[in-house]
């Protein structure tokens, strides 16, 4: 997104972009939920990243061994170094399943899985074609993870796959997460809390996980808490580039310190970081890398013209929450307020609902994979959807003293 708006807004005869990226291969990964269920297929998230870049990019396949802040340099683990004026850090996050103990085994992708890597959905797809049944525990290590809501997806989108499979009595769900609810958000869990329920959803809530046993198949918590499985698949802890540790730039778990309006480095002015490598209190989601976008592109064209930056991200991120049988919710919230109800994306028309379980919505959903191979990664605009929040058609309950 970055690379195709900048590339219109910088003169080519002034600037020189570049893409340093180790990978080919670009994914869609919201569709990894969709891939143990068969409603995607392997090669409908997969597409070369060369697809997607304009021909005045200058594309480095290699990996970076660090940022040097001081001398405004990348260096490659090749040994080249490149120097830069203004860089922007979109390393993402990656799973640590090594985090915890016992995660990482033998069972490893044959009675435990994640759904956050290709791999992991591919295998989990395959583990599901067989399997017959028995007690699915779908777990959450620890927060933040990119994509809040998906753990919780999947949990419903496994309900409705057992359920037209005929099996759903021979197999018990049980939902385990850090928090205190099962929503990331208090208005959402108030609201939705009946979803669990409905669908016969166990939730074991606050649950610190400190091993996983595979013997006995359970996991276990520092409180004593324990919870038997017969296939786990969980969201191990999501960790920022290892890139960012050797650089020196980052927190505990590998993440930017960020300003969360500007979208600068706290380390250096003309270093900016965009989506899930920021540490950002805003959800680590697609959504909220497509607003940072916009807002960031303003703000490094400011910078580069030595104007006050003025455009502020608000911490806007909306999400579909995939719920089954062909239904799906959708949240819109920012910073300073909590999930809304009303419409989206125009105020009072719609067409989609908040905090409403519709069709529409899961038609909103499959449909975006269109927009981003053909919109989004292309930077061009989305129609009716501002980077900022709006508020217009919405009742909403604001978050005190966040800002």
């Amino acid at each position: 997104m970055m690379a195709n708006v900048l590339a219109k807004k910088l003169p080519k005869k002034e600037w020189e972009i570049c893409v340093v990226d180790q990978h080919k291969t670009h994914y869609y990964q919201p569709g990894f939920l969709f891939l143990p269920f068969d409603i995607y297929q392997p090669e409908d998230v997969i597409k070369p990243i060369d697809d997607f870049l304009p021909k005045r990019v200058n594309r480095i396949v290699e990996s970076i061994d660090r940022v040097d802040p001081k001398t405004n340099q990348v260096l490659l683990e090749n040994g080249d170094l490149i120097a830069y004026d203004v860089l922007v850090i979109a390393t993402g996050c990656n799973i640590a399943p090594e985090e915890v103990e016992g995660m990482m085994s033998d069972k490893w992708y044959k009675e435990v899985f994640d759904f956050y890597t290709y791999d992991g959905a591919c295998a989990l797809r395959k583990k599901l074609q067989t399997w017959k049944g028995g007690k699915l525990v779908v777990h959450i290590t620890e927060m933040p993870i990119k994509c809040p809501v998906a753990p919780l997806e999947f949990a419903f989108l496994a309900d409705a796959f057992f359920t037209e499979k005929g099996m759903r009595d021979k197999v018990e769900i049980t939902f385990v997460t850090p928090l205190s609810g099962a929503f990331t958000k208090p208005v959402a869990s108030n609201k939705l809390s009946y979803l669990l329920k409905e669908k016969n959803i166990n939730i074991v809530a606050d649950f610190a996980i400190e091993k996983v046993d595979n013997e006995t198949r359970k996991i276990h918590d520092y409180g004593g808490k324990e919870v038997e499985y017969d296939l786990l698949v969980t969201v191990p802890t999501n960790m920022g580039d290892p890139m960012v540790e050797r650089s020196g730039l980052g927190d505990d778990l590998n993440y930017v310190p960020t300003d969360k309006c500007t979208l600068q480095s706290k380390a250096a002015e003309n270093i900016f970081v965009i989506g899930d490598a920021t540490n950002l209190p805003a959800s680590k989601a697609g959504s909220v890398a497509h607003f940072e976008a916009d807002v960031l592109v303003e703000n490094i064209l400011h910078f580069i013209e030595g104007k006050p930056i003025i455009y502020e991200f608000d911490g806007h991120s909306n999400c579909f929450i995939e719920t089954g049988h062909g239904k799906a919710l959708l949240i819109d919230f920012n910073y300073t307020h909590e999930p809304v109800e009303g419409t989206f994306p125009m105020g009072g028309v719609g067409p989609l609902k908040l905090l409403k379980e519709t069709r529409m919505n899961h038609m909103g959903k499959l449909a975006f994979r269109w927009v981003y191979w053909n919109m989004l990664l292309k930077g061009l605009p989305i129609p009716f959807v501002p980077a900022t929040m709006s508020l217009a058609g919405k009742d909403f309950t604001p978050i005190e003293n966040e800002l």
